[in-house]
């Protein structure tokens, strides 16, 4: 009689596509709402700051609820999760596309984030015990490869249904979808697994969104108010606080939230904090390659987007391939080698001016993209493999909110950078471009992309030392 992960690894390629449609839906709505929040705000009648929280609501939500649904799915089985995750988006989309109120609309996008939360906490999970040691790598790299499709498609997709149709149907395009996953779902995925009879660690739960919310909250209103402002301040006091309070109360707990014994595998540490440093940098390019293209370099939209697209164009492609590779040769020399590749595009790219040559400018992206696309599913089958199955679902929770966190907190230092460079440079602050003042940003810009390649070296460099020590104990053996 074959077992639940026997199962599961014959109809392995079957379930990695109900995994990756989910987990393409999640990313897909995190973008495609971007390019209609113009209209959005005109229908609703509301100001730009406003209708950015139904981007940074969904976000947010996701980031406070993962490790909670990382830890049920250990404790209750990461298939039921998945399905009460994908059901929830579903349900969210749903609701996002019949409101005509912002504070009903951004309720939704929450009900979104949270099924969003649980769905990408227990996937990859789902993955690594669906495939064997020899395929794992390949399978997460498609998995990445669809995380960079939902990036790619969604702003040209969000164009499109804008075009001929109301904002709404943004979110409507989930309900078919969800639907259809949901049922697949039912007959190729086993819900009879095993269970952990342990109590869900609430007071840790508790502790953790008091640590985040207020945490992400001032990074992003503090970009507009300044980091120095008092209620900013108070945020990141409280986010601290929390935080330790956090920690200590895990370290107490027979069955905690988040089991900090996972991180005294130090290649699982050094796997995360890699993985967050690569997140950073590469968050730095997306929020400001955008506006040096249209407001440095006056280019129109539609041209812009196509350099806009080779990131995750090559991503796409190669996160499969550096999967593969993983599984022939292993996964570390191809972490080194992606990371190292980051850095020096992210170097080649704060050599960019205001008069650039525009083929010079697409290598220095594709270097860059080609370093990301060869390090993230690598270091993704590092951080599973090195977790007992019934620690997968927090394991994969951590590895997603490292990527949340890595991404926000990317964003608010290179913005940062960018306008006190900028402020520096004109002799007065600013919060945005100035016309006609191309060659401040261009500074600024300079700055922040140096600051972003040091950041991936660093990384590049605890990759070289695991490496070396990882070949020394090899050799003693």
């Amino acid at each position: 009689m074959k077992t639940q992960d026997t199962k599961a690894k014959d109809n392995r390629w079957a379930i990695l596509i109900i995994t990756v449609m989910s987990t393409f839906m999640s990313t897909l709505d995190s973008s495609i709402v971007n390019v209609a929040l113009p209209i959005m705000a005109t229908s609703l009648n509301v100001t730009t700051g406003v209708i950015a929280w139904v981007v940074s609501a969904y976000l947010i939500v996701v980031s406070i609820f993962i490790l909670f649904f990382g830890r049920l799915g250990d404790l209750k089985g990461q298939v039921k999760i998945f399905r009460l995750g994908l059901t929830i988006f579903t349900i969210g989309s749903f609701l996002c596309g019949v409101t005509h109120s912002v504070p009903l609309l951004i309720a939704a996008r929450a009900i979104q984030g949270i099924g969003s939360a649980a769905t990408m906490a227990n996937s990859q999970g789902i993955i690594t015990r669906s495939f064997p040691q020899n395929e794992r790598g390949r399978a997460l790299g498609i998995n990445g490869a669809f995380v960079a499709l939902g990036a790619l498609v969604g702003p040209a997709l969000g164009g499109f249904i804008i075009s001929f149709a109301s904002w709404e149907y943004l979110f409507w395009i989930n309900v078919p979808i969800g639907i259809a996953v949901l049922a697949v779902s039912f007959k190729l995925l086993s819900g009879d697994e095993p269970t952990i009879n342990e109590k869900m660690d609430f007071r840790g739960t508790e502790l953790f969104i008091l640590a985040i919310l207020p945490f992400s909250y001032a990074l992003e209103d503090g970009q507009a108010v300044g980091f120095s402002n008092p209620t900013i301040l108070i945020c990141f006091f409280v986010s601290i606080v929390a935080f330790v309070l956090f920690i200590k109360a895990e370290k107490k707990m027979e069955a905690p939230l988040l089991d900090l014994q996972i991180f005294q595998n130090k290649w699982f540490s050094i796997s995360i904090f890699c993985a967050f440093t690569s997140f950073i940098t590469i968050s730095c390019s997306n929020i400001i390659l955008p506006f040096y293209l249209q407001n440095a370099l006056g280019l129109t939209p539609g041209n812009a987007g196509l350099y806009m697209t080779i990131y995750p164009l090559i991503l796409a492609l190669v996160a499969p391939f550096s999967g593969y590779l993983a599984d022939k040769i292993g996964s570390e020399i191809l972490t080194l080698f992606g990371l190292g590749l980051t850095s020096g595009g992210l170097f080649l790219m704060s050599s960019l001016n205001e008069q650039p040559s525009f083929f010079m400018m697409g290598l220095y992206i594709a270097v860059m993209s080609l370093g990301n696309g060869l390090f993230q599913s690598p270091n993704n089958s590092l951080v599973m493999s090195m977790l007992p199955r019934e620690k997968l679902g927090i394991g994969g929770s951590v590895n997603a909110l490292v990527r949340n966190i890595g991404m926000v907190v990317g964003i608010a230092l290179s913005t940062s950078i960018l306008y006190s460079s900028m402020s520096a440079k004109i002799g007065r602050h600013v919060t945005g471009y100035v016309v006609g003042r191309a060659d401040a940003f261009v500074f600024g810009m300079r700055i922040a992309f140096i600051t972003a390649a040091s950041i991936s070296t660093i990384g590049a460099v605890i990759t070289a030392i695991r490496l070396f020590n990882k070949k020394s104990k090899t050799a003693e053996f």
